[in-house]
């Protein structure tokens, strides 16, 4: 029973399910429904897809995730990031119709889910470790940037193009100068208005509630839900003063109801086609969506399981795909409203669903008036609040290959597209944990007076002995950094012609790979070959038990000692009484 439960977390809190559970989460549902759809509706249209699409991607793939996800306030659907690089991934197909379009994003979607699920079920989640977070910073940042600039031209009535600022930038400069003469000024009006009156509301609406009398919890709740006053006022607009016959860009019909069973394309050359791009938006996906179930999962003191969430992930995308949906995620915007509204169980993703797909039988009509430039204004503003340069700087201060990791992924994003941008990102990723890992950090260490504790010889007034070289090694032994250590041993020898004993002080040492383990018989044969000794100290039990397996116990010149202290006293000891 509990491995089914580990498989199915809903087991694990739906027994206990009452009614302050059902009244939390009725509340929340009705709070993120009412963000979602517009955020919905703007998402599908950056992914270039019928704005419909959105409404239906935050329906099944939500209930899915209610039995299989492990997170207690994760919110699933589309994400800004996501959608661009779904727009990324199937601009570059020669797609004959929209249908072919939203055939294709489906596929995306079981195929990212299908990588998911596979990671899950091999329990890989630690895959996402490559994408450090300064990466992930300045992948988000300069997608966002692109996303915004995107946009733009829905809110000055344009067309423009393009995956990266090479590109984008100029075909959108052009466009405007091109439309000068016949420029659209209600498409700008509402665009901007709509843009100004939520950058208010996100600064200011919660405060002036509150000073009204609202509870604060209720006063930031309705400051995050403000993009539906927009959605509402601006349809309202569109349809008294008939803007549509002014040259405003409108949504226009929108068929009414749910989609039905759908199917994916199954054909070799398409899955080929986008086998790279769904690779991807599954990592970005997952670790995006870890990292905000992380984080609210902390303040609650709950856990979540990352193998767990691979699953549940990796369930709801492949939903989604069957029932004309594209690739999700949790979200950070909604899901931080759903665990500031109260959701106490995922039940409240699964109430919020029902909702909105109650909300398509009856909706649909009044989004033929929605005007275009109100969903990319909602869009920029709610990606600019993503766009942190801050990490650029911090990392410079910090650390000089994390700079290069963060700037190297903005610029290749900017210039070059997501898709490269995230490549980009896991490539210097382990680039420069692979760096930083060759090189590690090798002390001279002697010993404290009056103590048996052992530091760098230069940071503290230490004892040490010309026949006894003691040295700390602060990483694991692996391919990459045997090499640099041979050669700084060597070096330290050579330096000191009275040096009979070395001594490796293992403490920090976590493993040693087979690579390590030759090289360390090598340097005890060349060492004896010198008449020094080589000894070992602190040796953890785990790397203890993996070299008893092998030669170099019995070949070692010299001995294992259980501490540093222990190595260094009876070592001088014998070498007093010879």
């Amino acid at each position: 029973m509990q491995g089914i439960k580990a498989f199915l977390p809903i087991l694990d809190w739906a027994p206990g399910y009452g009614r302050r559970q059902f009244a939390d989460d009725s509340l929340a549902a009705v709070i993120v429904m009412i963000m979602l759809i517009p955020q919905s509706l703007a998402y599908a249209m950056l992914a270039g897809l019928p704005p419909e699409v959105g409404l239906y991607a935050s329906i099944v793939p939500l209930m899915v995730y209610t039995f299989f996800g492990s997170s207690r306030t994760l919110s699933v659907g589309p994400v800004a990031v996501l959608s661009l690089m779904t727009a990324a991934a199937l601009g570059r197909l020669d797609l004959p119709s929209v249908e072919a379009y939203v055939t294709a994003a489906m596929t995306l979607a079981l195929m990212s889910g299908l990588i998911l699920l596979l990671l899950g079920f091999l329990r890989l989640g630690f895959l996402a470790n490559f994408l450090s977070h300064p990466v992930i910073a300045g992948f988000i940042t300069a997608s966002a940037l692109i996303i915004a600039l995107s946009q733009l031209q829905h809110v000055f009535g344009v067309s423009a193009h393009g995956e990266n600022l090479l590109v984008l930038l100029p075909s959108l400069v052009a466009s405007i100068g091109e439309s000068l003469s016949s420029f659209n000024w209600p498409t700008l009006l509402i665009g901007v208005g709509v843009m100004l009156y939520l950058l208010w509301a996100r600064r200011h609406l919660a405060r002036i509630l509150m000073q009204m009398g609202l509870a604060k919890r209720l006063a930031i709740i309705l400051s995050r839900v403000s993009p539906i006053v927009a959605v509402a006022v601006t349809i309202l607009l569109a349809w008294a003063l008939d803007l549509g016959e002014a040259g405003v860009s409108l949504t226009g019909e929108v068929p009414a109801g749910l989609p039905g069973l759908t199917r994916p394309d199954f054909s070799l050359e398409i899955w080929l086609a986008l086998l790279g791009s769904a690779a991807l938006i599954a990592i970005i996906g997952f670790v995006e969506s870890v990292s905000v179930a992380q984080g609210l999962a902390a303040k609650r003191r709950q856990r979540i399981d990352p193998n767990q969430e691979l699953i549940g992930l990796g369930s709801a995308n492949i939903a989604g795909s069957f029932t004309g949906g594209f690739p999700v995620t949790g979200g950070f915007a909604r899901s931080v409203v759903n665990f500031d509204a109260g959701a106490a169980t995922p039940a409240a993703g699964f109430y919020a669903a029902v909702l909105i797909a109650a909300a398509t039988f009856f909706l649909m009509p009044l989004l033929a008036f929605l005007p275009r430039a109100t969903l990319a204004a909602t869009i920029i503003v709610a990606v600019w609040a993503l766009v942190d340069f801050s990490i650029v700087r911090k990392a410079w201060d910090y650390s000089r290959a994390d700079f290069l990791a963060v700037l190297s992924t903005i610029v290749i994003t900017l210039l070059a597209g997501v898709e490269y941008g995230v490549a980009s990102g896991i490539l210097v990723s382990i680039l420069v944990h692979l760096y930083k890992t060759s090189r590690p950090h090798v002390a001279i260490v002697g010993e404290v007076p009056g103590t048996e504790h052992f530091r760098n010889i230069n940071r503290h007034e230490v004892v040490t002995h010309e026949e006894i070289l003691s040295l700390r090694i602060d990483e694991s032994l692996y391919f990459a950094n045997t090499r640099y250590l041979e050669d700084l041993i060597y070096r330290e020898v050579s330096a000191r012609p009275q040096l009979r004993h070395v001594i490796l002080m293992c403490s920090a040492v976590n493993e040693i790979d087979l690579s390590a383990l030759e090289s360390l018989e090598t340097l005890n044969r060349r060492l004896l070959e010198m008449e020094i000794r080589l000894h070992l100290s602190e040796v953890k039990g785990p790397v203890m038990d993996a070299l008893e397996g092998t030669h170099l116990p019995a070949e070692l010149s010299g001995r294992i000692f259980l501490s540093q202290h222990q190595a260094v006293s009876e070592l001088l000891a014998e070498e007093n009484a010879a």
